[in-house]
């Protein structure tokens, strides 16, 4: 168990680094095992997610390195296609194993995914993709068996843009024979971070950032190398922390187009945003307004990640701000914990209404998913007195070193094993 012991009220003031992202880093590690191949993985932030993923590489027989925030792969002598249900379980993005395994070893067995309770987030549409591509998939359970002699391409249509189904459709049909077009696919950077290094590993795949995807042919390479892309909703996080304790502070290594949607929230809220190339500065007088309304959506519209977030940086903002939740039904868990603070929400189905009050008070919280433990720090750096948020784990499975990187921005945060 974790505990984060917040002050509020200190003004955040300097500048950081964001962090290698974690959905970027994920497929990306399962992408490893396509071919025999020896990489290096630059930025790759330290996590529990990432030392899941880690952990089964290492269980499928390839040696696999962690240093800092290098990681070095060696996937030449992967000998197993199964994976146990108790690495399965530790992180929802284990199934993205399951395309890259099929695609290598013709065969995959594994379990259902863990990760945040954040409501039904079925994998039908991974399953139908591989169906396409002629896999005999049987499910038993929460087991699943996929085999297939020969992957073939085919045209793919998906109805949603998941990300997890594009990723997997990509990854299997590296090694199908022909040509897979994904139609209705994510357009989320992480897509397009995982395009590049199937490039860099030597697939001809294309159109990754927009709404199709080819995939045509695959001409393995002994070694690669790449760089993570930053964490767009860490540097999120960041700013909605910046904005609601006030301050100015400067996110380095980040690209503004990965989460311009909060950017935007946050200058309507009253916030001054600075952005270059590679960095976004965050000033606040601590003064925030409500933003009327937003909705979240699949990328490029507001990311259902960021709403916890902004939502905990609007809730000493004058007026009143309305959220619609499109993506997951269960994404307000940190709702009733933020109410200890002092907030004023109220919630209809998929909708919240942020009334914003004079002041927030420190409370004792208890984190029930990633994001809504990261709502409830930055609700904490806002609140008179001391938050102390009891954790099991799921905010470091998204945040590296977090209360280092708070407190060099002058908050008064430290974290208790």
């Amino acid at each position: 168990m974790e505990l984060w012991h917040i002050r509020g009220e200190q003004q955040l003031e300097g500048s950081c680094f964001v962090q290698g992202s974690k959905n970027a880093s994920l497929p990306i590690l399962a992408a490893s095992i396509l071919c025999p191949l020896r990489c290096e993985l630059l930025h790759v932030p330290q996590l529990r997610d990432v030392d899941a993923a880690l952990r089964i590489l290492r269980h499928l027989g390839c040696k696999a390195e962690q240093s800092a925030g290098h990681v070095y792969i060696d996937s030449t002598q992967l000998s197993c296609s199964a994976i146990p249900h108790e690495l399965m379980v530790e992180m929802r993005s284990s199934v993205i194993f399951m395309g890259a395994l099929i695609a290598r070893c013709g065969e995959a067995r594994l379990s259902l995914p863990g990760g945040c309770q954040l409501g039904k987030r079925p994998i039908d549409l991974h399953l139908s993709a591989l169906r396409q591509m002629g896999a005999d998939i049987e499910e038993n359970g929460d087991e699943i068996s996929c085999r297939a002699s020969h992957l073939h391409g085919a045209e793919i249509l998906f109805p949603f843009p998941s990300v997890g189904a594009t990723e997997n459709a990509m990854l299997a049909a590296c090694t199908a024979r022909g040509e897979t077009v994904i139609h209705g696919a994510a357009r989320e950077p992480e897509i397009v971070a995982l395009q590049m290094f199937l490039r860099s590993m030597g697939a001809a795949v294309g159109g990754a950032g927009t709404d199709t995807i080819r995939i045509t042919g695959f001409q393995p390479k002994k070694h690669t190398a790449c760089r993570i892309i930053p964490d767009r909703i860490v540097g999120a996080t960041i700013a909605c922390a910046a904005a609601a304790s006030g301050g100015d502070v400067e996110l380095k290594g980040v690209d503004p187009k990965h989460f311009s949607t909060v950017l935007y929230f946050l200058n309507q809220a009253g916030c001054d945003i600075i952005s270059s190339t590679r960095s976004v500065r965050v000033r606040s007088a601590g003064k925030l307004y409500g933003i009327g309304a937003l909705e979240t959506a699949p990328y490029p519209g507001f990311p259902t990640d960021a709403q916890p977030v902004l939502m905990a940086a609007l809730l000493k903002a004058k007026g009143q701000t309305v959220i619609t939740e499109n993506i997951f039904e269960n994404r307000y868990r940190q709702v009733p914990e933020l109410l200890r603070l002092g907030a004023d929400i109220s919630l209809d189905g998929r909708e919240a209404t942020i009334r914003g009050v004079e002041r927030l008070r420190g409370s004792a919280l208890t984190a029930t998913d990633l994001r809504g433990g990261a709502a409830m720090i930055v609700a904490g750096l806002a609140a008179q007195g001391e938050t102390v948020i009891c954790d099991d784990g799921h905010i470091t499975r998204g945040y590296e070193h977090f209360d280092r990187c708070l407190r060099s921005l002058g908050a008064d945060v430290y974290l208790e094993y």
